[in-house]
C-alpha cells in the first residue's frame, strides 16, 4: 500500500500513527540571501506537499541571520516563488529575527550551564584547534571562563562594544567528536551591520546550527526536513533541544538529496556572480534555472512540479538529465497551447497565378478535435516561408520545396516553384510559385501527393516580432566556472513573422510555433508596438543529440531521427499511414509522424481503434504511454492489451476518471495486466461529479483563503486556477475539472 510513497512520507505517517504528533508542521526556511532556484522549487513542493498531505501546515520562514548578504528583494522573491507554485502559507511569514530576543535567552541559559562560552580566539586559530577528521580537535584555553565572566562578555557583544570577529559564543561539546561539527560549534558571532527588519538593534547575530532548532521549536514544528549537506548539522539540532530541555512534543530532522540537473549550477555564489558579473539579464534571465527564469521563460508551475514529482524523494544525490524538466513543460503545453504559423527567417514567395486574397479557416488545436477555438488565416499573392524550407539543391531525404518538388502551405494550398529570384550577389531573395487551385487542404481533390507540409505568412498580414532563442547556459554537463559558459546561449531575431491572430487576437501567452518549438509572450518587455517572443523549448530535444559523437551505424540512424519538428524520409507505407492519420482520423502531425514511423505502434493503435472509435483520445495514449512501455519489446510482452487499453480511453470518455486518474491506472495495468475498470473500482479511483460531493470541498477550500478569495472578487481573476487546483488536490484528482471550474466560478462570484 505505501511502495508510491517516499520515505520522508512514510515517516510522517508513522509519527501520526504512534501518536508522536496530533499535526504535521513542515516549513520551507530559505536565506533571503538570492533568488529561489529550482532547488528550491522541490523543497517547496516536499515541504508544503506533505503539510498539505497530512492535512498539516507549512510555515514560510525567512532565515535572516546574515545581515550582510540580505534584501527584501530576496523575501519577495521567495514569497512569489511559493505562491506561483500554487501554495499556500497561512496569515503570516515567519523570520527568524522575530525569535532574537528568545534566542538570546536560550543562549544565556546555555552559558549559565556551562554549555557554552565566550571564545576570543581568531578564526585562523579556530580553524588550527578544531583538528583533522584522523585527529582530535584541541579545546580553546578561553572555554575556562567562568560563567559570570561569559555572560558579561557575551551582554557587552550584544551591546555592540566589541568589533566583528573579536570574540564569538561557541556551544562545550566535545573537541574529539567523530563528527566535526560537534567540536564545540559556533553559535552566535559580531556583525556591526544593519538588518533590513531589526535595523540597528543587535550586533550579533546567531549562526545556523543554533537559530534552526530552536526556530523549529517556537513554530511547532514536527518534520525539520533538510537536504544532506545537513545531515551532520543533526548532531547539534538534537545536541541543542536537549541540552535545554525543552518542553515536548519537539522537532526532528530528517534529510533528502538534493537536487543536481546536468548544465547547470546551483550554488548561489555561482549565480551571483552571473547575476552581477553581467552574464545575464538579472535574476529572471530565461537561461538561469531561477523560479524567476523560468517563469519568464514560459516555465508552468504545473511543469515544475510534476518534474519534481518525477524525479521523487531519494536519500542520495544524484544528478538529473535536464532533458526530464524539458519534457516536463513539453508534457504539459502539447495538449494545452494554440498552434501558429510563424515565419523565423522569412523568404519572400509570390505566387504567379492567384490574385487577390482569402481567409482560410485554421484550428489553434488540430490535435485535440473537440477542443474549441479557430482563427482566419490570411492566404494572398505574397507570403513568406522559412527560408529552410527551400533548397535549390537539396541533400537526399529533403521533402520540402524545391525546383522540382512541391510542398503543402499549412491549413492552405500545394505550390509549385517555378523561378527562383536571386540578388547579385547570388543569393536567394525570391520564390515565384504557382498554386494549385484544387489542392486546398480539407478538400483537396487535385490528387496531387506532397510529403511535406511547411509554415507560412501572408505579407499582407503578417506581423513583425522579436523572438529569443535560448540554449543551455552551460556548454559542459558539469560546469565549474564562468570559462564554462555557453557563448550561443542566446540567438535574438529581430524580424521573425507571425501570423496576425497570434497580435490582434491574444488567444493565449504560450503558444507552439509549428515545426519550431513552444514559445511565450515576454512579460517584461512585450508591447503592442514590439511583441517578444522568449523560446520555451524546442518540439524534441535535439541536445542530446548533437553533442554525443556519432558512429557510422548511429550517422545511418541520424538519418531517421525527426530532430525539432523537421520533417524526415518516409516510407510510402508509412506516408499512407501519416495521410490517413491526419486527414481522416484527424491526428496532429506529431502524433501521426509517432504512429506511421513505428510499425508495432501503429498495429497496436489499429487493433485498439477496432474495439473504439475514439481517434484522438487512442492516439495520444498509444504515442506517449504505450510507446514508452513498448520501448525495445514486443508487443507480446506488455501485460496490457490493445483491447484494454480501448476500456481505458471509453472511461475516460464517458467521464467514469479523469485524464489525470487515468495515468495511475495506465501505470497499474502495466504493471499488473488488470482490466482498467477492475483497477478503477479496487482503489476508488472513479471521477466525482456530482456537485453535490464537490461543493462542501470548493466551501473549504474558500474558508482557509480568504485573502485570495478577496483578491479574485478584486478583479485577479488569474486565481481561479489555484482554486480549482486546490479542489482537485483535496479529491486526489478524481473531481471533474469542467465541473470543479464551473462551480469553483459559482462560489466565488456569490
Amino acid at each position: 500500500m505505501n511502495e508510491s510513497k517516499d520515505f520522508l512520507r512514510l515517516i510522517v505517517e508513522e509519527d501520526l500513527n504512534s501518536g508522536k504528533y496530533k499535526e504535521v508542521v513542515t516549513r520551507f526556511p530559505p536565506e533571503p540571501n538570492g533568488f529561489p532556484h529550482i532547488g528550491h522549487a522541490k523543497s517547496i513542493a516536499l515541504n508544503f506537499g506533505i503539510a498539505r498531505d497530512y492535512k498539516g501546515h507549512c510555515n514560510l520562514r525567512m532565515d535572516d541571520t546574515d545581515p550582510s548578504k540580505e534584501d527584501t528583494k530576496y523575501v519577495q522573491a521567495l514569497k512569489d516563488a511559493v505562491e506561483w507554485l500554487g501554495f499556500d502559507w497561512g496569515e503570516n511569514v515567519y523570520y527568524t529575527s522575530d525569535y532574537f530576543s528568545k534566542l538570546y535567552v536560550y543562549a544565556q541559559e546555555l552559558i549559565k550551564m556551562g554549555k557554552a562560552y565566550v571564545d576570543s580566539l581568531s578564526e585562523e586559530e579556530i580553524r588550527e584547534y578544531r583538528g583533522t577528521v584522523t585527529q582530535p580537535g584541541k579545546r580553546s584555553r578561553y572555554a575556562q571562563r567562568s560563567v559570570e565572566e561569559n555572560l558579561e562578555l557575551f551582554e557587552k557583544m550584544k551591546q555592540g562594544e566589541f568589533k566583528d570577529g573579536e570574540h564569538i559564543l561557541r556551544a562545550k561539546i566535545d573537541m574529539s567528536a567523530a563528527n566535526m561539527k560537534m567540536r564545540d560549534p559556533l553559535l552566535y558571532r559580531i556583525r556591526h551591520v544593519k538588518h533590513f527588519r531589526a535595523g540597528d538593534e543587535w550586533s550579533i547575530y546567531p549562526m545556523y546550527d543554533f537559530a534552526h532548532c530552536l526556530s523549529d521549536y517556537i513554530e511547532g514544528v514536527t518534520h525539520s526536513i533538510c537536504t544532506l549537506e545537513f545531515e551532520n548539522n543533526r548532531d547539534v539540532y538534537n545536541w541543542v533541544l536537549d541540552t535545554l530541555k525543552l518542553k515536548p512534543p519537539r522537532p526532528y530532522q530528517h534529510e533528502f538529496a538534493r537536487l543536481g540537473i546536468n548544465y547547470t549550477v546551483m550554488s548561489k555564489r555561482k549565480l551571483l556572480e552571473l547575476v552581477e558579473g553581467g552574464y545575464v539579464s538579472g535574476w529572471d534571465d530565461p537561461r538561469l534555472p531561477s523560479i524567476a527564469g523560468y517563469k519568464r521563460r514560459g516555465y508552468t508551475p504545473e511543469s515544475i512540479l510534476n518534474f519534481c514529482d518525477q524525479i521523487g524523494v531519494a536519500k542520495a544525490n544524484s544528478t538529473v538529465d535536464i532533458s526530464q524538466l524539458e519534457f516536463c513543460i513539453r508534457d504539459d503545453l502539447n495538449t494545452k497551447v494554440p498552434r501558429v504559423l510563424c515565419v523565423l527567417d522569412p523568404l519572400k514567395v509570390s505566387i504567379v497565378n492567384y490574385e487577390g486574397s482569402e481567409e482560410i479557416e485554421a484550428s489553434y488545436y488540430p490535435h485535440d478535435v473537440p477542443k474549441e477555438g479557430s482563427r482566419k488565416v490570411l492566404f494572398s499573392k505574397e507570403i513568406y516561408i522559412e527560408r529552410d524550407d527551400f533548397n535549390e539543391e537539396p541533400p537526399s531525404g529533403y521533402f520540402r520545396l524545391t525546383p522540382t518538388q512541391d510542398v503543402r502551405l499549412r491549413h492552405g494550398y500545394i505550390i509549385t516553384c517555378k523561378e527562383v529570384v536571386k540578388d547579385t550577389n547570388g543569393n536567394i531573395i525570391e520564390i515565384k510559385a504557382e498554386y494549385y487551385p484544387d489542392s486546398k487542404s480539407g478538400s483537396d481533390t487535385s490528387g496531387r501527393k506532397v510529403k511535406s507540409a511547411i509554415q507560412w505568412v501572408s505579407a499582407k498580414k503578417a506581423k513583425e516580432i522579436e523572438v529569443r532563442l535560448y540554449d543551455r547556459l552551460y556548454k559542459n554537463e558539469a560546469p565549474e566556472s564562468i570559462e564554462d559558459l555557453n557563448p550561443n546561449s542566446l540567438h535574438v531575431i529581430q524580424n521573425a513573422l507571425i501570423e496576425s491572430a497570434v497580435i490582434d487576437e491574444k488567444p493565449d501567452v504560450r503558444f507552439q510555433f509549428e515545426r519550431q518549438g513552444y514559445f511565450y509572450a515576454d512579460p517584461v518587455d512585450y508591447s503592442d508596438e514590439k511583441p517578444v517572443f522568449n523560446k520555451i523549448v524546442s518540439l524534441k530535444d535535439s541536445w542530446s543529440k548533437k553533442k554525443k559523437p556519432q558512429s557510422r551505424q548511429n550517422k545511418a540512424q541520424a538519418k531517421k531521427v525527426q530532430i525539432d519538428g523537421e520533417v524526415t524520409p518516409m516510407s510510402e507505407a508509412e506516408q499512407a499511414l501519416f495521410d490517413r492519420y491526419t486527414t481522416k482520423l484527424h491526428l496532429n502531425s506529431e502524433v501521426a509522424n509517432t504512429l506511421a514511423r513505428d510499425i508495432n505502434l501503429s498495429a497496436f493503435y489499429s487493433q485498439a481503434l477496432s474495439v473504439i472509435n475514439s481517434p484522438v483520445a487512442l492516439a495520444n495514449i498509444v504515442s506517449n504511454e504505450v510507446a514508452r512501455e513498448l520501448k525495445g519489446r514486443e508487443i507480446s510482452e506488455l501485460k496490457f492489451s490493445a483491447t484494454q487499453i480501448a476500456k481505458l480511453v471509453k472511461i475516460i470518455d464517458d467521464g467514469t476518471i479523469s485524464n489525470k486518474i487515468a495515468k495511475q491506472v495506465f501505470e497499474q495495468m502495466s504493471k499488473t495486466g488488470k482490466d482498467p475498470m477492475w483497477i478503477v473500482e479496487q482503489k476508488g479511483l472513479i471521477q466525482i461529479s456530482d456537485p453535490s460531493v464537490i461543493v462542501p470541498v470548493i466551501e473549504d477550500v474558500i474558508a482557509k483563503n480568504p485573502d485570495n478569495v478577496a483578491k479574485f472578487r478584486a478583479g485577479n481573476r488569474k486565481l481561479l486556477g489555484f482554486f480549482v487546483g486546490q479542489v482537485l488536490k483535496s479529491t486526489g484528482g478524481k473531481a471533474n475539472p469542467q465541473i470543479v471550474n464551473k462551480l469553483v466560478i459559482e462560489s466565488l462570484e456569490k
